[in-house]
């Protein structure tokens, strides 16, 4: 084992992991379970609006922001104390001004303002505030786990997302009103952005200098060509909402939605562990350590893949059981575009965003997106014609085959490293046959055995019979 790669244990890694995942967890079950409130609370066009909201944010998100907070994983790592100031400072500028832009790009006096988005010009200058608000706050997503300050990453987003769900809830709750939920989201993201302010005080400072040229359009060389690809990315994933959003009525859009909520699972484990992992990758890339990388890539695929699978094989098992005890059975035409969601998610696992970041090979993923999103549109809109809702998540499915087959062959080429010892092939092939196999046990016994009953005894008994067989086929595996 190399210098760099002994400098942070494989043990402490995934202690770091584990802490954060936690934290992305409790973050993410807030953003699952919220809807649960709110279809409960709201009307399905109203909802419908709130989902339309978030997919605006998302959207603007994955575009203004170019991987800037991002970059920080390259930069912060290998600089001094006076550099990570001027980087961190620049960071806080570029995203002010991208929330600005942001702003006007989903104003309702935009004039090229989407028409799947007029629904929500009724509410004025609230929606155009709270994007700006949000986008400059983002960097507390980043800067804390970048550094290595994983306590304060905990404490900060678990504040700032408990209050957003909390104030959202009782807005929600109280007056059934999507206007009063934007008065209080503002009211979130304004606490959101005053953490922010305080933590970047405390480690490096709000004094001058705030903004360095040269360091600030070194940095934006290094994270475009990135930051454009994972907004192509993004989009790719979002498309087929905006084909959903523009085709269909809003109740069948918030129900399209909630199918793709099974996303923040594979959210949670990839970005958890890719968090955790990223800077020491990035240190045994800057010593030479390529091969000693990509393996650590691959151990953290593996862990993923274990954990995620078999919650994924369930879901795709009891979908409408899942939708029909969560969400109403109001929702249940979800639960169909659930299976071709997961079908997609099972490739996520392998994750590549880490490897294309540390080995530059930003221009080419961008060119590979921009094919993929293309792909994209043109799948969902013409499968949406013909085969309904299901059809519009077609298109995002196909296009992250698409990308992972393409970018593993371009990191072999570039690296040397054979295709086949880029990942654990076997045992990412073993914890997906395994966790297939248990679902359809899980299924084929709770169908035949307890058909008629509710479905809350049916995702109980299913789930531990899935757990139950699943756990036998990886027990040693689970146990290291």
């Amino acid at each position: 084992m190399t210098t760099a790669a002994k400098a942070i244990s494989l043990q402490r890694l995934k202690r770091r992991a584990l802490s954060l995942g936690t934290v992305k967890v409790f973050d993410q079950a807030l953003n699952f379970l919220l809807p649960v409130v709110l279809v409960r609370c709201l009307d399905s066009v109203t909802f419908g609006e709130y989902r339309l909201l978030w997919l605006a944010v998302g959207t603007v998100l994955s575009l203004a922001t170019l991987n800037m907070g991002g970059s920080l994983y390259f930069f912060l790592p290998r600089a001094d104390a006076k550099q990570k100031k001027t980087h961190v400072h620049n960071t806080l500028v570029y995203f002010a001004l991208a929330g600005g832009l942001s702003a006007l790009a989903v104003s309702p006096w935009n004039p090229l303002l989407p028409a799947a988005l007029e629904p929500l010009a009724k509410y004025g200058a609230l929606v155009p505030a709270f994007v700006a608000l949000w986008v400059s706050a983002t960097l507390l997503d980043y800067l804390p786990t970048i550094e290595e300050r994983i306590r304060w990453q905990a404490y900060a987003s678990i504040s700032a997302s408990g209050l957003r769900a909390l104030l959202v809830a009782a807005a929600a709750w109280l007056s059934g009103e999507l206007r009063v939920v934007l008065w209080l989201l503002l009211a979130a993201v304004v606490v959101k952005l005053a953490l922010l302010l305080t933590y970047v005080y405390i480690h490096h400072g709000l004094d001058r200098p705030w903004f360095n040229r040269r360091r600030f359009f070194e940095q934006l060389h290094y994270s475009a060509p990135f930051g454009v690809s994972a907004g192509l990315f993004s989009l790719r994933g979002q498309s087929d909402q905006w084909v959903a959003a523009s085709l269909f009525a809003l109740s069948s859009f918030a129900a399209f939605t909630i199918a793709a909520l099974v996303g923040q699972v594979v959210h949670i484990f990839r970005h958890s562990v890719m968090e955790a992992f990223l800077p020491t990758m990035s240190r045994m890339e800057a010593a030479g350590d390529v091969r000693g990388m990509l393996s650590l890539n691959a151990r953290a695929n593996v862990m993923v893949g274990t954990l995620l699978y078999p919650m994924l094989a369930f879901a795709f098992a009891f979908g409408e059981d899942i939708v029909t005890i969560i969400y109403t059975s109001a929702y249940v035409e979800a639960g169909p575009v659930m299976r071709v969601y997961i079908a997609g998610m099972a490739a996520m696992v392998i994750e590549m965003g880490s490897i294309v970041l540390l080995l530059r090979q930003g221009p080419f993923a961008l060119k590979v997106n921009m094919a993929a999103l293309a792909i994209s549109v043109a799948v969902s809109w013409s499968a949406a014609h013909y085969f309904g809702l299901i059809g519009a998540a077609c298109g995002s499915v196909l296009a992250v085959y698409v990308d992972r087959s393409i970018m593993l062959r371009r990191v072999a080429r570039h690296t040397g490293v054979p295709f086949r010892a880029l990942q654990n092939w076997r045992a990412l092939g073993w914890a997906l046959a395994t966790a297939a196999a248990s679902a359809a046990f899980a299924w084929i016994v709770v169908d035949n055995v307890l058909e008629g009953r509710g479905p809350l005894v049916r995702l109980v008994v299913g789930a531990a019979l899935l757990a139950a067989a699943y756990g036998a086929a990886n027990f040693r595996r689970l146990t290291r």
